[in-house]
């Protein structure tokens, strides 16, 4: 499976032109959003529900490109500070950057009541990938690629995690991020039957697991079984594990498939 970057995680149209595109470009772990048309309640919500997702995948950073919004009353300045509140709550906290011209009523009304003192804005989209990129990486990454559908894959991911937490001093993490990994993989291995690409990626005292496969199906628990009933690896059970070891789980949509991701937190040193 060759795997492109950035990968298409999320887009959704009003109607009536507007839409909101997300692209992630995971060797970056920064997330774009272009927002496209006049600012309605709809793409508001179009908005809101694409950041749940961009902040759900823990990126370093997301840059809004505003260029294209249709905004002469700046109604959108609230949901800007709103999400900039919220990404700062996140450990490691993820940066927002905006785009967009200065001479828009926007960048004005931002400018003229501080939003822009906490939200910073930047003319072009250069100067705000140019800025995040400056600020420097929030995390370290290990990767697999081009794993074959087989058993013996789990084997290389498990070894992938005795190395990222030999490496980045994280042993708590290692026995249940191991399990983690191993039913990502094994889901892949059982379900997808393409090959995958692996990625652990450094959350200050946790991490963060990716697995990228070229099935679009996304998984989904299924309800656990009556008492008395057979059970089996199939359907979705073994997610059962990764919900209870992981922070957080959840999968996306990608251009070529689809990727499920995991986020492990040390319980023996709090975050900052």
């Amino acid at each position: 499976m060759e795997v492109q970057t950035p990968y298409l995680i999320s887009n959704g149209d009003d109607g009536t032109g507007s839409s909101v595109s997300v692209t992630y470009d995971i060797d970056t772990a920064v997330i774009e959003m272009v927002v496209l048309g006049r600012w309605t309640r709809r793409l508001a919500l179009e908005i809101y529900t694409a950041f749940r997702k961009c902040l759900a995948e823990h990126p370093s950073a997301i840059i809004v490109n505003l260029h294209r919004l249709k905004d002469p009353s700046a109604d959108s300045a609230a949901m800007w500070l709103a999400a900039a509140r919220a990404a700062g709550v996140l450990q490691p906290p993820v940066q927002i950057a905006l785009s967009a011209p200065g001479s828009r009523p926007l960048s004005r009304r931002l400018h003229w009541t501080g939003v822009a003192r906490i939200v910073p804005m930047f003319t072009t989209m250069e100067q705000a990938r140019t800025a995040v990129a400056n600020r420097g990486p929030l995390t370290e990454r290990l990767q697999l690629t081009r794993l074959q559908p087989e058993t013996g894959s789990a084997n290389a991911a498990r070894g992938l995690i005795d190395v990222a937490c030999e490496a980045w001093g994280l042993a708590d993490l290692r026995h249940p991020s191991r399990l983690v990994i191993s039913e990502l993989v094994a889901n892949v291995v059982e379900h997808a039957r393409t090959d995958m690409v692996v990625t652990v990626w450094r959350r200050r005292n946790g991490l963060h697991l990716t697995v990228h496969d070229g099935d679009a199906r996304l998984p989904h628990m299924r309800p656990l079984p009556s008492a008395g009933a057979a059970t089996t690896r199939d359907g979705g059970h073994g997610l059962r594990i990764v919900d209870t070891l992981s922070a957080a789980w959840g999968a996306v949509s990608t251009r070529k498939g689809k990727m499920v991701w995991a986020t492990m937190r040390s319980c023996r040193r709090p975050w900052p």
